[in-house]
């Protein structure tokens, strides 16, 4: 499959993971949360993990590839006081103020 279509998602976190297998058929989030999340991939797009933190989704058909991606990205949000949570690589997020000690 000769993938035209890209979506880069970054994983901010201390302990944050994912991994694919079964040749991007299944991807694996560890988010923190008690258990590991698992999400199935749809038939028309495939799943590499370069490093723990950066996952790629690839596809000919752009929708579904970005639909996938915004499914991943849904997990774990980026929260805007410390910035952690799965975020696009090209997304700024603008942080917050935390709140004020006398």
């Amino acid at each position: 499959m000769e993938a035209k279509f890209f979506r880069f998602l970054k994983i901010v976190g201390v302990g944050f993971k994912a991994r694919a297998e079964s040749e991007g058929r299944l991807l694996f989030l560890k988010l923190g949360y008690s258990h590991e999340v698992e999400l199935s991939v749809p038939p028309a797009v495939r799943v590499f993990c370069f490093k723990p933190n950066i996952v790629c989704c690839t596809g000919l058909d752009k929708q579904r590839v970005h639909q996938f991606a915004a499914a991943v990205r849904s997990c774990k949000p980026p929260e805007p006081y410390k910035g952690k949570g799965i975020m696009y690589t090209d997304e700024v997020i603008k942080k917050k103020q935390g709140k004020k000690s006398k």
